[in-house]
């Protein structure tokens, strides 16, 4: 029975103790017998603080403080000017113990202004949370829960001045697994329905409010996508695109952040933003070509080259060729030129000596090249059977083209194969020895290639 009793008086005086605890935190000058001294020390402070004078304020202020924390029961100075002066106390020290002293009672002032002057309650959270995040340093853990208890608190009330800082703190949680997808996106949503609510009912903080809640989710685009659905995307995305129908820019955005999202063409919005987004790009594409092609007409004459466009190529790099010849002369630029319009003319327009002077060129511009020779060597082999009169005359053109496959292959080793195949293929039509003995000429003696070729060659025969 004895130990009962002495429990129950525990309890008791715990709970005496709490009260007066409470009563004493919430303590009002309004029926204490030094409440003129009181009242003159918090007159004598208020000058101070208003002139920035923390250190000044600080004994004055806390005689006040102490003796009368709720001051008159209708003002909360004394404990918003306490945090004034402490955390001018927090900025002036270097010593760390100092600063987690002055934080621990700048934090226990804004929650005794909390208790005792509840109409402040959304102030004084959102002042906190700021003063935490941004001047205190606290670790994210702490702001994280002053800033659920602020929300919670205030509901609709709850200061802009939160927002940034909430959500700093979930993105940088969520992004090191300390926080799960639900929870982000739980307070994405409060924080922009608190937002919502106050920029349509708030006229005096309507705008604070859409600031705020413009630096938030500019913070928060960098889980957007890892925390919401298609769904989700969709149903924000398209009141915006109805709204601006004609905002190329916003269509782009839309119709993309749609595709990474995961969102299927099927769905009838994506499928309608997709066949917009395809013509407008299409329509941007060409332009941005044509402008680049006006610019490069010899990359112009590539891509025409490539389509079978010979005759537009043809035009293209002529007038590629007249633009670089009138500046620095990108002799690499006009090597490449002059070799197409030499495989143009030679293969689809049989512009033999064109061709021919034009892969010469080409050559001259561009050391150590053989494809230029090659080329040639294709123009006398393809056009041997109709340089001479007779087989023999016709079969020096493929002494001719021999000539140039080894050439090429003598000055640029990559060659080695495609010209060795083809000296091989064209050295089974060599002039025959006994003919040559008919006309009486001999191996090495020199002749004169027939027709348009009119290369010299030196004679060599089938073995």
């Amino acid at each position: 029975m004895k130990t009962v009793i002495q429990k129950l008086l525990s309890v008791t005086l715990l709970v005496a103790a709490f009260s007066a605890t409470a009563f004493g935190q919430c303590q009002t000058w309004i029926n204490l017998p030094d409440r003129n001294a009181i009242e003159e020390a918090h007159v004598l402070y208020r000058q101070f603080v208003k002139a920035e004078e923390y250190d000044k304020a600080f004994e004055y202020w806390k005689k006040a403080y102490e003796a009368a924390p709720a001051a008159d029961g209708q003002r909360s100075y004394h404990f918003s000017d306490g945090v004034k002066i402490y955390m001018d106390k927090f900025k002036k020290t270097t010593d760390e113990a100092k600063k987690k002293e002055y934080s621990d009672i700048i934090i226990r002032l804004y929650n005794e202004q909390v208790q005792c002057y509840p109409n402040d309650k959304a102030l004084a959270l959102g002042l906190k949370v700021y003063d935490m995040f941004y001047n205190l340093n606290s670790p994210y853990a702490q702001t994280k829960a002053a800033c659920q208890e602020a929300v919670e608190a205030a509901g609709n009330n709850t200061s802009y001045v939160v927002f940034q800082p909430y959500a700093t703190i979930a993105v940088y949680q969520f992004q090191n697994q300390q926080m799960d997808a639900a929870e982000a996106r739980n307070i994405y949503l409060k924080l922009n329905d608190i937002a919502d609510y106050n920029i349509e009912n708030n006229k005096s903080y309507s705008a604070y409010y859409k600031q705020g809640k413009e630096s938030m989710n500019g913070t928060f685009a960098q889980i957007e996508s890892d925390i919401f659905d298609c769904a989700y995307f969709k149903n924000k995305f398209e009141p915006q695109y109805r709204a601006n129908p004609d905002s190329t820019e916003l269509l782009k955005y839309f119709y993309n952040r749609l595709v990474q999202q995961g969102c299927s063409d099927e769905d009838p919005f994506v499928s309608e933003l997709k066949v917009r987004y395809e013509n407008i790009i299409g329509a941007e594409n060409e332009a941005k070509l044509a402008a680049y092609y006006a610019e490069n007409p010899g990359d112009h004459g590539i891509a025409l080259f490539k389509e079978g466009k010979f005759s537009e190529a043809l035009a293209k790099f002529e007038k590629a060729i007249k633009m670089e010849k009138k500046g620095a002369g990108d002799d690499s630029k006009l090597a490449d030129y002059y070799f197409y319009m030499a495989s143009i003319e030679f293969r689809q327009f049989n512009r033999y000596s064109a061709a021919r002077e034009d892969a010469r060129t080409a050559a001259r511009l561009r050391s150590g090249w053989g494809q230029p020779f090659m080329l040639i060597g294709d123009m006398y082999a393809s056009t041997s059977n109709s340089c001479g009169s007779d087989a023999f005359e016709k079969q020096l053109a493929v002494i001719a083209a021999i000539d140039k496959y080894a050439y090429a292959k003598s000055i640029d080793s990559s060659l080695t194969g495609e010209a060795g195949s083809k000296i091989a293929k064209y050295s089974a039509y060599l002039p025959d020895k006994e003919e040559a003995f008919m006309r009486k000429v001999n191996e090495g003696d020199t002749m004169t290639v027939p027709c348009w070729i009119g290369e010299t060659v030196r004679l060599r025969f089938k073995q």
